[in-house]
């Protein structure tokens, strides 16, 4: 049984989640509609659901069965008519989607059950084999609160999608700010976390940020002014300060947007306004990753409840990099508790480190990427570091780029930028690149840089001389399959050229995903959200019209990463990829399925196609027997995507991705330069493999990986790792399109604990 508790966009795909999990293993589900308030009315409040209840609900905001604050559930009264009504339908497991306070019910619910039942057997509402058959409740929590708040998960569903309202708005504002030369003050909901304000002031490159964990100094007022000052002076046209709701001073006072509005007017006379962004942050369509990450949260679940024993504690399905897992209820109530227990006791960095990783990594990295010390205080290590872009445009790119500089300058170094990647730098298109230089780049689609495929290769001898002539010591090349290839070009020619005996690090950023030793690119989110935007758009084209299936050819090139995670998040019925094969009689399956499926109240089919999955079985090929089979039944469309895919503003999780793994990389650029420098002969000399390196995303940390051991991974022929991780998803898009098919568990069942900090380095497939 599904119960919503809060409302939040995002919730609908863990819903639809849980009823076709639930159906798929042969249980009944309900619903729950009006959350504790409904449970404790019962009547049509509980009502079964089928398959096709959930059909058509991926896209919608909010949250299908309802949501309600309910005084009756907290007293004992009214969880024992909860309990009647649900022993009255033979209901033993729930899965509850809320935060903290209604998971924390429901966990009382469950301790208190037995005593429950024995209750209602007294007062002669059940009987004793009632009491025996339904003698135990398992309860199963999945987070939704768009504050990101409940400690033990790296994303609660609902963030990612209210991160993409708040940077819609900084996008718009900074237009018109820009043209007015205005200050916005930006308030961001968060009464108790200051996460995202934090994350939105990252990804929009705020001037400055107000957060409930970590107060401003005393005189703060005048730092801010300072800097605003600072930031005008050296032709910036706008300034942008954002403020969660919960914000406070070290003197435990609040911090207003009002307030700070009018301390900007009366101290520098800027023009200023205020934007409360409130409840618009709650609703719109939910993002691709809040998608897919609520669709594995719901199938976690109901794993979960199927392996519950009377001995099982409750558990929340929540998020650790890459990876769904289980941890116990109270556990991560109770940490969450202490956040706010250190907080009000004025222990800030106490609740910073108990807020996990990512949250201190987020604003360790904004302090290091937003002030600027004065020159006189910046260290001088008289290093010159050099970044490029290499490959296809990403959205992020300019991101990274911006992290790669503002860090590398607060270390000391003087950085360098190439233009138009490998070819450019033969070229002697290198220039130096200052703080400034690189405002405003965050929310930049593209490659302001410039960037082509060329690989090093036929340029070696141009490209060390323009490293001897600029005094190149250290490399950080952003890019795709082109940039990893150039890279072991590079670390290949070392034996000829010692201007290459320098360290070298790669950062992913292709939409195609398909980088060995990282599973995310910069970039590839962005994409993903392109195609499922667009694959919205063209389903509800066909609302109200007859029956129609939809043929949509993503990018990719063999991977087929945004095929597949595309047509999870877009609720697809099949997706075609070169990595799992597929012949005549499965397109026919498909086809045959389709028709069945159209036979019922649903009338819209998708199918999306990897560009390169099959030589011979081309979109063409596809839409005209699916044209053909379908006659009578249903008729098709066909869409190529093309490379509306690689355009547009980057997402957020594409900035902070972006944004923090280049961070971590210069640091790394810093710390090889410092071990490969020798005094003797005045220069950096690295030629170990493990001075070039791609920094990428595993399973759950930020890995640093040698790109000469990562051969063995490559598939070089079709540029696609060996293995990969997201293919273990396959089934449950399949599952969740009604197929008959095998969901790999072996990744599930384990019961963790919730550590203190998130495993060690781990930043996140979150943001």
């Amino acid at each position: 049984m599904i119960i919503a508790s809060y409302c939040i966009t995002g919730m609908n795909a863990a819903v639809r989640a849980v009823v076709r999990m639930g159906i798929y293993v042969k249980a009944k589900v309900y619903f729950v509609y009006e959350g504790y308030q409904g449970m404790v009315d019962g009547g049509d409040n509980i009502v079964e659901v089928s398959w096709e209840s959930v059909s058509s609900i991926l896209q919608v905001g909010g949250t299908v069965i309802g949501s309600a604050r309910c005084k009756s559930f907290r007293t004992r009264e009214g969880r024992l008519q909860a309990a009647y009504n649900l022993v009255q339908r033979g209901i033993t497991n729930l899965c509850v989607i809320g935060g903290d306070g209604s998971l924390t019910g429901a966990n009382l619910f469950r301790e208190e059950w037995s005593g429950l039942l024995e209750e209602l057997a007294q007062k002669g509402k059940i009987d004793e084999e009632a009491v025996k058959k339904y003698a135990y409740l398992n309860i199963v929590g999945m987070v939704g609160s768009i504050d990101n708040d409940f400690c033990g998960t790296d994303m609660t569903i609902g963030t990612d999608s209210a991160l993409h309202r708040i940077i819609e708005v900084v996008d718009a504002i900074m237009t018109t700010a820009q043209s007015h030369q205005r200050t916005f003050v930006l308030e961001v909901m968060g009464r108790h976390c200051g996460y995202l304000a934090l994350v939105s002031a990252l990804a929009c490159g705020a001037d400055w940020v107000f957060i409930p964990e970590y107060p401003p100094e005393e005189g703060w007022e005048d730092s801010m002014c300072v800097k605003l000052s600072e930031n005008r002076a050296r032709k910036k046209r706008l300034n942008i300060i954002i403020v969660a709701e919960g914000a406070i001073d070290c003197h435990n006072k609040p911090i207003t947007s009002e307030k700070v509005k009018d301390l900007v007017v009366q101290r520098l006379g800027f023009d200023t306004r205020v934007t409360i962004l409130g409840h618009v942050q709650r609703g719109g369509t939910p993002s691709a990753f809040d998608r897919i990450l609520a669709s594995r949260m719901g199938v976690e679940a109901v794993l979960a409840l199927l392996e519950g024993t009377p001995d099982t504690p409750a558990c929340v399905v929540s998020l650790s990099g890459n990876q769904a897992v289980r941890l116990p209820l109270m556990e991560c109530v109770q940490m969450t508790q202490e956040v706010q227990k250190a907080m009000d006791e004025g222990r800030f960095v106490e609740a910073v480190r108990l807020r996990g990783r990512s949250f201190e990594n987020n604003l360790n990295t904004y302090k290091l990427l937003s002030h600027k010390k004065p020159d006189a205080e910046l260290p001088k290590t008289n290093f010159n570091v050099a970044v490029l872009n290499v490959g296809a445009p990403a959205a992020g790119m300019n991101a990274a780029v911006r992290a790669a500089v503002r860090v590398g300058i607060t270390e000391g170094h003087k950085m360098f930028a190439v233009i138009d990647g490998f070819e450019g730098f033969s070229r002697g298109k290198i220039k130096e690149i200052s703080w400034g230089d690189v405002g405003g780049w965050t929310g930049q689609g593209g490659s302001i840089l410039g960037t082509k495929r060329t690989l090093p290769a036929k340029y070696l001898e141009k490209i060390a001389d323009q490293m001897r002539t600029n005094n190149i010591n250290a490399l950080m090349v952003i890019g795709g399959f082109e940039a990893y290839l150039g890279l072991l070009e590079l670390s290949a020619a070392r034996e000829k050229y010692d201007e290459f005996c320098v360290p070298m690090v790669m950062v992913p950023a292709t939409v195609s995903n398909n980088v060995p030793g990282s599973d995310f690119s910069i970039g590839a989110d962005t994409a993903l959200n392109t195609i499922t935007d667009t694959c919205d758009r063209i389903k509800q084209s066909a609302s109200g019209t007859k029956r129609r299936v939809f043929i949509i050819e993503t990018m990719g090139g063999y991977c087929g990463y945004l095929a597949n995670m595309g047509a999870l998040a877009a609720g697809a019925d099949a997706a075609y990829i070169f990595e799992e094969q597929f012949d005549i009689r499965e397109l026919q399956a498909n086809v045959e399925h389709l028709t069945e499926k159209m036979k019922t109240s649903i009338q819209r089919g998708l199918v999306l196609r990897n560009e390169n999955c099959n030589e011979n079985y081309t979109t063409d090929f596809i839409y005209q027997l699916y044209s053909e089979e379908g006659k009578g039944v249903f008729d098709c469309r066909k869409n190529v995507l093309g490379h509306m895919q690689q355009g547009g503003a980057p997402s957020p999780f594409d900035r902070n991705f972006g944004t923090k793994i280049s961070a971590k990389a210069m640091q790394w650029i810093s710390k090889k330069l410092k071990e490969t420098y020798r005094k003797g002969a005045g220069k950096v000399f690295a030629n170990t493999d493990d001075s070039v390196c791609l920094l990428g995303m595993r399973r759950r940390n930020l890995v640093f990986q040698p790109v000469a051991e990562l051969k063995n991974e490559t598939d070089f022929v079709h540029r696609i790792p060996m293995e990969q991780w997201w293919l273990k998803l396959r089934p449950l898009m399949k599952i969740l399109a009604k197929y008959k098919t095998s969901y790999d568990v072996s990744d599930s069942g384990q019961l963790e604990h919730v550590a203190m900090h998130s495993p060690k380095e781990a930043e996140t497939g979150a943001i």
